[in-house]
């Protein structure tokens, strides 16, 4: 599975490079706190929405600690998709948030 660092992340964020961000935690959580422009699509909800998504576009999956979007990674990859995760997830992340 491949990874990719919040701090990457943020240096593409920065070099401004449109990046396709999944945020796979609930809804409550994803209220508290956000990367900006992020796409919102639970982990139990991520299978059934999978035909929102583009073959050939990368995604960048996001969580609290990177084990949610982990398999959020794996089922994307599972079905086709390029996709990373962040590792360390919203804990790692020290770029902006938006609420």
């Amino acid at each position: 599975m491949k990874e990719i660092t919040a701090n990457e992340v943020q240096q593409l964020i920065d070099q401004g490079k449109k990046l396709n961000l999944i945020d796979v935690r609930e809804v409550d959580e994803v209220q508290a706190g956000h990367i900006p422009d992020v796409m919102h699509i639970p982990l139990g909800l991520l299978e059934f929405r999978l035909h929102e998504l583009n073959k050939n576009e990368s995604y960048i999956m996001v969580c609290r600690s990177g084990a949610r979007s982990g398999r959020a990674t794996q089922l994307l990859e599972d079905n086709g998709f390029d996709a990373s995760n962040m590792a360390g997830g919203m804990l790692a992340w020290e770029g902006k948030v938006q609420i």
